[in-house]
């Protein structure tokens, strides 16, 4: 199955590409709703680097871990699932020069429910909108915190304080 989400974000892919490689983006990107904790990892985007997410599904927790396989600034980043709640997951972060000054950002997931074709049928749908909810979520979210100017005027404040 796959997944697609795309949004315009009026700043240069470089840009775009920083806010996901800064501390604490994963956790400023995930939805209040969802009961999600990094239990270890999550400092570092480039291919090999791993992340330890603690989920719930109903009252069970489950540990999801994703691993990151391609890295390529300011264009792409991509991760996978080495275990989780799905029977494969594949996430690529593209940031694409819209020739405008700005850049599509776009989240392509390549997922396959748990349970095979039983999986899709009974949860299928379900999947499909929680992922279009969490990923409408994400996009706002960013596109909120780079067109507000408050993501670069922290890192020239970090910079500042480092020097």
């Amino acid at each position: 199955m796959q997944f697609v989400k795309e949004t315009r974000i009026a700043v240069s892919p470089e840009v775009v590409f920083a806010f996901h490689e800064s501390r604490g983006a994963l956790a400023r990107l995930t939805p209040p709703w969802e009961k999600v904790k990094v239990v270890e990892g999550g400092t570092s985007i480039q291919v090999g680097s791993r992340v330890v997410l603690q989920t719930m599904l109903g009252p069970i927790a489950l540990n999801w871990v994703a691993e990151h396989m391609e890295y390529d600034p300011p264009r792409m980043f991509a991760d996978r699932q080495v275990s989780g709640p799905f029977a494969s997951w594949y996430h690529r972060h593209l940031m694409i020069d819209d020739g405008q000054g700005g850049t599509l950002l776009r989240d392509e997931v390549e997922y396959e429910p748990p349970l095979g074709w039983i999986g899709n049928l009974v949860a299928g749908g379900y999947l499909r909108r929680k992922l279009q909810k969490m990923f409408d979520y994400r996009h706002a979210k960013t596109k909120e915190i780079i067109e507000s100017g408050e993501f670069l005027a922290n890192t020239l404040r970090s910079s500042d304080e480092s020097t």
